[in-house]
């Protein structure tokens, strides 16, 4: 799981500089199908009961740890987008 979202940020930072319009719109865009929602849904219920197993804990884990990556990503969309609406 990524904890260390201020070096996360850092490591992002060449992604984000070779953004443009149309791809600082489709991060901020996208988000889990439903399918995907419902299985985070259903795993963090588990998580939070402390019921489940290594194999289910392990996915959501990387569910989360990719959820992190991609809300510091659509953060950084957000803001090239903002800087040139402001230009």
């Amino acid at each position: 799981m990524i904890t260390d979202i201020p070096s996360l940020e850092r490591m992002l930072d060449p992604l984000s500089r070779s953004l443009n319009a149309a791809a600082a719109h489709a991060l901020v865009d996208l988000k889990a199908d439903e399918q995907l929602a419902d299985e985070l849904d259903r795993l963090a219920a588990k998580e939070s009961a402390d019921n489940i197993t290594e194999e289910e804990r392990r996915r959501y884990e990387t569910y989360v740890s990719a959820a992190s990556i991609l809300s510091v990503l659509q953060a950084k969309a957000r803001l090239f987008l903002r800087d040139q609406a402001s230009a």
